[in-house]
Order: structure tokens, then C-alpha cells, then sequence
């Protein structure tokens, strides 16, 4: 059996990119650790949502508490950085906030974690953080640095195929009803994920999609019957989130585009995760 840390941004991170994959692992026995970085105070909410004196922060924090446990999560933390915001915004100057936190001390905290639970593998986002936000790059940062420190070789990229979210989009005919335009526009920039050629696994969670939906309704506060990920049909959900990608960081990137061109390779999540 096997430790495996999956370190995420916020809260319900864990739930869109990872779940699956989390699911699985823990179910063969694994021991599935999740670091969270930011309890995410500056989502968005709708207007009574909150109770009476609650905060965001502390809403998420109960909601990714309560999907760690839907997700057979071993341990959870929480580093307690602030939420920097999206790119560009104000608040990712605020002295708190983790894309400001220095790399190689927030590095020596992660470390401290893996050594601790004597990790086997590492999972961070790719180097834009999937879609260039501050606190998801900065987990790339934090995680990568974090590995040296400890010795954690096995290190792997949670991603996005950007090649299918294109060709997904371009036959998708509710995708004008599912998406805004700001998310539309989003998901078709080459900043958006990784190029399907750089993808060295894809594991396939389509049956644990139940249980992944589950672990995004935890999320409430952000993740409303409304929003566009509770309002595709089952098709489209499966379409959408049946594969979870990763790149195997430490391969070189003519080894990463070698192997996929010849199919998935049988790397270190292939192996976890057969039955």
C-alpha cells in the first residue's frame, strides 16, 4: 500500500480535479492524504447562503471537511493561507495571501508533511496552475519545491486536456446553456490545461462518478443545483469529468509526449489503481 498527498489551492478543488482518482485509491487501501491551502474567502456566494455570523472561509472549510470524508480521505489539512483572488485582483497582494507567502518556507511546511507521512507520491497542478490563477500556480510553486525537500520523486500534475475540452466544446450543443461567457471563452484558450500530447495518464472515473458528484454537492456554497456542474445530464457529466488527466512531472517531456502517443503508459497511478 501506498501515501499519497494531494495538494490542493481551495476547497472543492480536490472535488473537480481529483476525486475520483482520491476515491479509487482509497478504497484499495491506499492512504490518501489532502492539503488544502486556502480555505477560499473570496468565493462567491449567493445571498443567504451564510448563516447569521458565519464566514465563507468557514463554510468551506466545514464543506471540504465533509468532502475529505465522502472521498476516504485519511488526513486533512488545512495550511491556512489567505485566498489571493483571481490574477490581477487586488487581494493578491494581501499580506497573507499565498501567491505573497514565500516559496521556500511554505516549501519547508508542505516537506514537513511528507516526511511525516513518509510520502509515496505528490499531486500539484500543472505550471499555470490549470488556468493561471495566483494560488494554483503558487501550489505548483510550493508543491514542487516541497518534494526537493523531501525526497518525494513520484510528483504529479493534476491537469486538464485542453484538446478534449476543444473538441468537447465544438460538438457539445448545450454547452451554450451550460456555460457563461467568460467560462466559455476560458475554456477554449491554449493556457487552459495541457496539450493532450504532454498528458501521460488518464485515469478513468467514471465508476465513481456518483460519488465524485457527491463530493462537489459538499460544496454548496459554490457549487449550487444551479451551477454548470449540477446542471448536466448524466451524459455530459461523464463526458465532462469521467477521465481525471495527469502528467508525470518526472519524466522528461520527449518521454512524457512518447508515451502518450503510444497510449497510456503502466506508471505509478496505473499501478495503484488496478484492482
Amino acid at each position: 500500500m501506498a501515501n499519497l498527498v494531494f495538494f490542493h489551492a481551495h476547497p472543492d478543488d480536490e472535488s473537480i480535479a481529483t476525486a475520483g482518482t482520491m476515491l479509487k485509491a482509497a478504497r484499495l487501501g491506499h492512504r490518501v492524504v489532502l492539503l488544502v491551502a486556502t480555505s477560499g474567502e473570496l468565493g462567491e456566494v449567493d445571498e443567504g447562503v451564510l448563516a447569521e455570523g458565519e464566514t465563507l472561509g468557514e463554510r468551506r472549510a466545514a464543506e471540504v471537511e465533509a468532502s475529505a470524508k465522502l472521498l476516504g480521505v485519511s488526513r486533512f489539512e488545512m495550511l491556512g493561507y489567505h485566498d489571493s483572488g483571481m490574477a490581477g485582483d487586488a487581494s493578491n497582494d494581501h499580506p497573507h495571501s499565498f501567491w505573497r507567502a514565500d516559496t521556500e518556507e511554505a516549501g519547508a511546511r508542505v516537506a514537513e508533511i511528507l516526511l511525516d507521512e513518509k510520502a509515496d507520491l505528490l499531486t500539484i497542478y500543472d505550471p499555470n496552475g490549470s488556468y493561471g490563477h495566483p494560488d494554483h500556480i503558487k501550489v505548483h510553486q510550493v508543491g514542487t519545491r516541497a518534494a526537493e525537500i523531501a525526497g518525494v520523486e513520484k510528483v504529479y500534475w493534476a491537469t486538464m486536456n485542453r484538446d478534449q475540452i476543444k473538441r468537447q466544446m465544438a460538438v457539445l450543443e448545450a454547452a451554450e446553456a451550460l456555460l457563461d461567457d467568460e467560462r466559455r471563452e476560458r475554456a477554449t484558450e491554449d493556457n487552459f490545461g495541457m496539450p493532450e500530447a504532454e498528458i501521460t495518464h488518464a485515469i478513468d472515473v467514471s465508476d465513481v462518478l456518483e460519488e465524485k458528484r457527491a463530493s462537489m454537492k459538499a460544496h454548496a456554497s459554490q457549487i449550487t443545483e444551479e451551477s454548470f456542474f449540477m446542471a448536466m445530464d448524466a451524459e455530459q457529466y461523464n463526458q465532462a469529468f469521467g477521465t481525471e488527466w495527469y502528467v508525470a512531472a518526472y519524466l522528461s517531456k520527449g518521454a512524457r509526449q512518447e508515451g502518450f502517443e503510444e497510449g497510456v503508459p503502466e506508471g505509478f497511478f496505473n499501478d495503484l489503481l488496478m484492482p
